[in-house]
């Protein structure tokens, strides 16, 4: 039997503190910075809802308890792409120009493995069932099952390692939070065959599509920040100095 939701809130919540240390001090730099971060929090929030309402929580109308499930219920994969819409905005609003992507691909990846520590001490996310086997992980009856969570916990803590390296090393400044999104999205793709999640159509879940507009969103943000890069290191160098 999964333990009650106490832990998984309680490790939502401590996901949430860590960004927002971390941002606090990153705002010290540029107040707009903490504007941005608290659209990016509120609509990362709007986001999860409503992707998970679209995708499963409308199967659920039947359901006598369905006002607690709707209550608690959210998608990571909304959150990214509330967040993301909020980032946008922010900046557009507070006329930040700067990119701030890099630090979220960071911070992203440990909030999700905190949130799915708790998914695994809750026993919800399962995966399909499956054949017993030394990977298998068995839920509250002690039915054999794909390990979704510690499938999604591992490649989120890959993506920290992979992201820390371009940082420090420099590589691709500026497109860390795209690469996120292209790879996040087209794992969750894929990882959702192996998810007991409801199906809308073709086999297709309703995560599988928001996993797609992820990816798509990555890569459109990556060729879009590449051409400007590359715009601005072609500009001439403007002859007054004045």
């Amino acid at each position: 039997m999964g333990l009650p939701a106490a832990p998984y809130s309680l490790l939502m919540l401590a996901g949430i503190a860590v960004s927002v240390v971390f941002w606090v001090r990153l705002a010290k730099r540029d107040e707009r910075l903490l504007i941005i971060y608290i659209a990016a929090l509120v609509s990362a929030f709007l986001g999860a809802k409503i992707v998970y309402l679209a995708a499963e929580g409308w199967m659920l109308w039947e359901a006598r308890d369905r006002w607690m499930i709707w209550a608690t219920g959210k998608s990571i994969l909304g959150a990214l792409l509330g967040g993301y819409a909020g980032v946008e905005a922010a900046k557009k609003l507070t006329g930040y120009m700067l990119a701030t992507g890099d630090w979220f691909a960071v911070i992203a990846p440990v909030g999700i493995v905190l949130g799915r520590i708790g998914c695994l001490l809750h026993g919800c996310c399962l995966g399909r069932e499956c054949a017993p086997a030394w990977w298998a992980v068995e839920d509250a009856q002690g039915v054999p099952r794909w390990p979704a969570v510690p499938a999604e916990i591992a490649f989120n803590l890959v993506a920290i390692l992979v992201f820390i390296g371009l940082r420090r090393w420099r590589v691709l400044a500026g497109q860390h939070f795209h690469l996120y999104l292209i790879g996040y999205g087209a794992f969750r793709f894929a990882h959702e065959f192996l998810r007991a999640t409801p199906r809308v159509a073709g086999g297709i879940s309703g995560y599988q599509i928001a996993a797609l507009a992820v990816a798509a969103l990555g890569f459109v943000g990556f060729v879009r920040r590449r051409h400007a890069q590359r715009s601005l290191s072609g500009a001439p160098v403007a002859a007054s100095r004045a």
